[in-house]
């Protein structure tokens, strides 16, 4: 994927730079993520879930998995070469799944992860020609899905268990995790 710098169309965070990641970027991608969701660091922003998990929420293996997916795309946003939010997108049929969303602590709210966001949905949309994106949110998360469903998500009534007793994907801080689907019509109506 070309490197694009979309000023236009997300005037809150200007001159973000979207690229496909590679397997060089896995090492950054894991910090990230890492960053932006566990341990103490994650506090300085508002997608912490350091109250509901503890551990890791990714590794080097689950990201290099991601990044060389033959269906699939690490997006990274930059900003004059520095790293400030990655997503996740795989192709399923006429959907796109979109996971592993971060933004640094430091960068949350001030339009990356809405400029992140964008990009996807149109990647999803123009590049794969997907209908609609999905995504599983811990159902615990009432202001991330608020988040979500303010940019058009709806949320699907589906659940899946967490997996419990996979420390690959945390250590859980409570006994009632569980994840919800939630949608997103990409096409023109």
């Amino acid at each position: 994927m070309p490197e694009t710098t979309r000023d236009a169309a997300q005037p809150e965070a200007p001159g973000l730079a979207f690229r496909a990641a590679t397997e060089a970027d896995v090492p950054a991608l894991v910090a990230l993520v890492e960053s932006a969701y566990r341990g103490d660091a994650s506090r300085a922003g508002w997608t912490t879930e350091a109250d509901l998990l503890d551990g890791q929420r990714t590794d080097v293996e689950g990201v290099t998995a991601a990044v060389t997916h033959a269906e699939g795309v690490v997006l990274l946003a930059e900003q004059g070469g520095e790293l400030l939010a990655c997503c996740q997108l795989e192709r399923r049929g006429e959907h796109a799944y979109f996971g592993m969303f971060a933004v640094g602590p430091g960068r949350q709210g001030g339009g990356v992860g809405r400029a992140v966001l964008a990009e996807a949905e149109r990647f999803a949309g123009e590049e794969w020609g997907a209908a609609e994106l999905e995504m599983t949110v811990i159902e615990q998360r009432a202001d991330l899905i608020a988040w979500y469903e303010r940019r058009g998500f709806r949320r699907t009534g589906i659940h899946s268990p967490f997996p419990y007793g996979d420390e690959r994907f945390g250590i859980p801080l409570r006994s009632d995790l569980r994840f919800e689907k939630l949608v997103k019509n990409l096409t023109r109506q």
